[in-house]
């Protein structure tokens, strides 16, 4: 691996161009970090979403329970940073790119659509453990 350093000594004469390209690249093996991060948190919250139901629906109202309650934190956390993930702050400090999945690996359309997709998934499903709860135990 080079030095960054040595890097800019060699091209100190290269074009701005060239120079923000090699600062990019050298700036992006934490970004790839962050996003794989964001990407892998977002797959076990979505998991959970989506099982919601199921455990619910499998009289599993504990799990359910649990489920709820692991994704209730994830929104509070959310709530508490202005309605943005931690890793998003994180992810901006190394590029300047700023759309939708700058700082996940998603497609843009789901990025951008998220917080409603899974909003209204998660308190569906919530409603759904809860009617089934009741009916279960009464």
């Amino acid at each position: 691996m080079s030095n960054p350093g040595l890097i800019w000594k060699r091209n100190q004469e290269a074009s701005p161009t060239v120079m923000q390209a090699q600062q990019a690249h050298v700036r992006s093996g934490p970004l790839i970090a962050i996003k794989a991060a964001h990407t892998l948190v977002w797959a076990l919250f979505a998991g959970c979403i989506v099982a919601i139901p199921f455990a619910s629906w499998r009289g599993e109202h504990r799990a359910a329970a649990w489920l709820i309650a692991i994704v209730f934190v994830e929104v509070a956390v959310l709530a508490l940073n202005r309605m943005r993930c931690p890793l998003t702050g994180w992810a901006g400090r190394y590029t300047n790119d700023r759309r939708d999945n700058f700082d996940i690996y998603l497609p843009l359309w789901l990025a951008r659509h998220n917080k409603s997709i899974f909003g209204a998934l998660y308190v569906a499903g919530a409603a759904f453990a809860l009617v089934r709860w009741l009916r279960d135990s009464g």
